[in-house]
């Protein structure tokens, strides 16, 4: 148990910094951070809203609540699915992609600082063999 309490308190308290650091400094959650990442990631910059709702682990309302935030501020647009009109694609506009490129210094320089700066070249390694191991994408 002691391993899964340390990851737990290590885990919950980065990303706080990290949100932290971006709120502060950008203006925006650590979970828009991530649907930008995501959809810049994505062909057509483009998503199913049920998908991307999956691969940031938001519930759907959840997600349509942020994306909606998101819409306003001219990062997204959401679409009709070309290939099924009963679902809805999230598409991150040019103004959204030239916003990830403003805010990712902040979000890579907050994980340094937070992290990776914190341990030693080896510990890293061993963190990624251990994360990957359990995210099964080693």
């Amino acid at each position: 148990m002691g391993a899964w309490r340390s990851f737990l308190a290590a885990s919950t308290l980065v990303i706080a910094r990290l949100n932290h650091d971006l709120e502060a400094e950008c203006g925006i959650s650590m979970h828009e951070y991530e649907i930008l990442v995501r959809l810049s990631e994505a062909p057509h910059r483009s998503m199913r809203m049920s998908a991307l709702a999956d691969d940031v682990s938001h519930s759907r309302s959840r997600l349509t609540h942020t994306v909606r935030r998101m819409e306003k501020e001219g990062y997204v647009v959401r679409v009709a699915c070309p290939s099924d009109r009963r679902g809805v694609n999230c598409e991150l506009t040019e103004a959204g992609l030239a916003f990830l490129r403003e805010v990712a210094p902040v979000h890579l320089d907050g994980v340094r600082r937070h992290l990776l700066d914190r341990l030693s070249r080896d510990q890293l390694t061993l963190m990624a063999e251990l994360m990957g191991a359990v995210a099964d994408v080693s």
